[in-house]
Order: structure tokens, then C-alpha cells, then sequence
């Protein structure tokens, strides 16, 4: 898989007589997940934009926020859901080829990010009873203590931080 410069991805690996049929996103153990696809608290893990990335991109993050870093289920939740809204805006909106995730955690907050290569601003609209999409932005903003975009010279990073009860 190329990552998100065009650049050919490192972890990728290729097939031989032992190897065995790849997963789906759904069927990946956890520990799976981050093995195949990389560890997003590790550096940078680049997922071509496509909707089933954004299985992946859930259990990378809740591989990480559950087993990596220990923190609780209700936390694990709230990241999993925001990751899955920033990922299907990266897909829907953006036209690229990829998109990067990337988890951070310093000792009252988690940090996460995901990059792509347009630099279109997402917009925060607002959210009537009956909508059946839009609601990405609203909920990460409701859930997520804070979020903002960061332009970069090729694209952008949209992100979020959570507070965690462990200190």
C-alpha cells in the first residue's frame, strides 16, 4: 500500500508458501489489527480511503486506548466513535487516495489525528432532529473536549483530545 506522499509502505509484506488468506477489518483479533496495519501511537499508519478503512481505523484505536495504553471502556467508546467520524470525513470528502491516523497520549489527555492531502476546511453545521448526516463534526464536538484543524503546507490534520481519569 502507498502512503499518503505516494511513497510504498514498509510493514506491507508479501505472500508466500506459509502465508495465510489476510482478514477482513471485522475478523482481526486486536493485537492483529496493529500488526497488519501498524501502530498508530507508534508513528503515522496511512489506510487508502476507502469505507471499510474506517473498521480498521476503530480497532487500531480501540486496540490501543484498551490494550496499549489501559484505559477504560466508556473512553475506548467515546475515541472509537470520533475516529470513526473523522475517517468517513477523510473517505467521503476529501477525494484522496489515503488518509494517516495517528494516537498520542500524555498524562491527563489522549490526542488523536487524522491526516489527509486536502486542505478543505471541515465545517461544523448545524444538526436538526431528524438529519441522517452531517452529524461527524457536531458529535466530535460534543463528545471530544477540544478539536481543530491544522493546515499543513499538503493538506491537513483534523483532531481531537479527550481527558482521561488516569493520572
Amino acid at each position: 500500500m502507498a502512503g499518503l506522499d505516494g511513497t510504498e509502505d514498509p510493514r506491507r509484506r508479501t505472500g508466500g508458501a506459509g502465508a495465510r488468506r489476510p482478514a477482513s477489518p471485522g475478523e482481526q483479533q486486536p493485537r492483529d489489527v496493529i500488526e497488519r496495519f501498524g501502530n498508530p501511537a507508534a508513528g503515522e499508519v496511512c489506510l487508502p480511503s476507502h469505507p471499510e478503512s474506517a473498521a480498521a481505523a476503530r480497532r487500531l484505536a480501540h486496540s490501543v486506548v484498551v490494550l496499549q495504553w489501559g484505559l477504560g471502556p466508556v473512553l475506548a467508546e467515546q475515541t472509537v466513535l470520533l475516529v470513526s467520524e473523522l475517517v468517513g470525513n477523510a473517505v467521503r470528502h476529501t477525494g484522496a487516495r489515503g488518509f494517516g491516523l495517528r494516537m498520542s497520549r500524555r498524562r491527563t489527555r489522549i490526542r488523536v489525528e487524522v491526516r489527509d492531502p486536502s486542505r478543505a476546511l471541515p465545517c461544523l453545521m448545524p444538526v436538526r432532529e431528524l438529519d441522517t448526516s452531517g452529524r461527524g463534526l457536531f458529535l466530535v464536538n460534543e463528545i471530544s473536549d477540544r478539536w481543530g484543524v491544522d493546515l499543513l503546507p499538503r493538506g491537513k490534520t483534523t483532531w481531537f483530545e479527550m481527558r482521561t481519569t488516569e493520572g
